[in-house]
Parts: C-alpha cells; sequence; structure tokens
C-alpha cells in the first residue's frame, strides 16, 4: 500500500523521482528564476503538496530571509521532511499535514505559493478549492507557481506523449513494469488538464499576470500573480 499519492513510497521519493521526472530539479531551478525576478527577498512561503520539502531544502540557501510552511497530505511524506530537516537549526519551517484543498490559512499570509508536481491528483472540483486557495493566501503581488504534467490537446498527442515518457522513464532506470505502472495512472489517478485549462483557471480565481513560462513533455509551469492594488 502506497503511503501518499505518488508511485514511490514516501523513504524513496527523493532518490527515486528523477527516473519519473528526468527535469525535477530544472522545475525548482525554474521556479527560483521566477521568484527572483518578482520578489529577490520574500519573506513567507508556503510549498503545497510539498511532500518531503526538497524544494525547501534548496530554496532556504538561495532565499535565507524567508519563513516557509510545508503542507502534504501525507503524514509519511512529512516524516521524510522533518527528518531531512531536524538539525537544520536556521530553518524557520511549520508544517501543516492538509492537502490544498483543505488549506484555510489565513488569508494575505505568503509573499510565495508553490505546488509542484501535486495538484494534477485533483479531480475538477479540488483542483479549482485548492487553486481558489493559493490566491486567498498569497499577499497582494504575491506569485504562485505550479508545475504540472498537462494535457495534450488530441488523443493522438497523448499517445504520443506517453510513448515518450514510458521511454524517458526506461532509460532513466525505472523498470518495463514500474514505466507501465505508471502511465496506467493517466487519467486514473493522475488527472491533468490542458495548458489553456490552467491559464484559464488562474485567471477565474482571480490571478491578474497568468503565465505559461517552462514547457517540456508532458510537464508544464505556470505562475500567477495576485494584483497589487
Amino acid at each position: 500500500m502506497r503511503d501518499n499519492k505518488t508511485s514511490q513510497k514516501a523513504k524513496d521519493y527523493d532518490k527515486n523521482v528523477i527516473k519519473t521526472h528526468e527535469l525535477y530539479s530544472l522545475f525548482h531551478e525554474e521556479t527560483f528564476k521566477v521568484v527572483k525576478a518578482i520578489n529577490p527577498a520574500p519573506k513567507s512561503w508556503l510549498d503545497a503538496g510539498g511532500g518531503t520539502g526538497e524544494i525547501i531544502n534548496r530554496a532556504k540557501n538561495i532565499f535565507p530571509h524567508a519563513e516557509f510552511t510545508l503542507a502534504d497530505p501525507s503524514s509519511a511524506m512529512l516524516d521524510v521532511a522533518q527528518e531531512k530537516f531536524k538539525e537544520d537549526v536556521g530553518l524557520k519551517i511549520q508544517y501543516i499535514e492538509k492537502g490544498t484543498e483543505e488549506l484555510s490559512l489565513p488569508p494575505s499570509s505568503f509573499d510565495v505559493i508553490t505546488s509542484i508536481l501535486s495538484h494534477h491528483y485533483f479531480n475538477e472540483e479540488d483542483r479549482k478549492q485548492a487553486t481558489l486557495n493559493c490566491f486567498d493566501m498569497l499577499k497582494l503581488g504575491g506569485v504562485y507557481i505550479t508545475f504540472e504534467t498537462i494535457l495534450p490537446r488530441t488523443k493522438r498527442g497523448i499517445d504520443i506523449g506517453l510513448d515518450r515518457w514510458y521511454h524517458d522513464q526506461i532509460n532513466n532506470g525505472k523498470s518495463v513494469e514500474k514505466a507501465e505502472k505508471h502511465i496506467s495512472r493517466f487519467g486514473k489517478e493522475l488527472f491533468p488538464i490542458s495548458i489553456q485549462s490552467h491559464i484559464n483557471l488562474l485567471e477565474e480565481v482571480g490571478f491578474d499576470t497568468v503565465e505559461l513560462f517552462w514547457l517540456s513533455g508532458m510537464q508544464a509551469g505556470f505562475y500567477g500573480i495576485k494584483r497589487n492594488k
């Protein structure tokens, strides 16, 4: 039985995620570039659906004045994160065992909210609630950044995308059986939406500036900025 919504056990996630997403570290690097362009010195940062806290593990050195909140519905993921940070005495971090669709933190709490490979597990209703919660929890001028698996425009595009992803996983060291199992989750446990649907949703909940800023294969990065006034 899995202890979280990903295809890996929590204790194995950090060492194996690159087999599923070979550009995983690049998702973080591109996120940091966007944050620096909008707010080089954020004071408060929520990582929603943040799993083992790896983006915080990297961000803490780049944004040393930020206080972090790590939220995830998996207690096993949060256990790994707390073990990772237990000797990091200078890190200001709090942990919340909730999914983004259930978060009810005070409005206007954060300069930055990130969600990396998290919301594609949601159905339409929960995804919308999660995105709305992120909007509400951001300060004016704050930025929400998300990386997700996306839905190609056509049936053939989906088939081609999944075939590429399947072979990429095998080339990265995953077994045929595990690669097949991961691809079989598409549309059953993973519920991606199209690029345009992502943009529409971000605009619908109230984000002023909305952009697709990164795309490769079946993964994409988006950001939304909450209007200053």
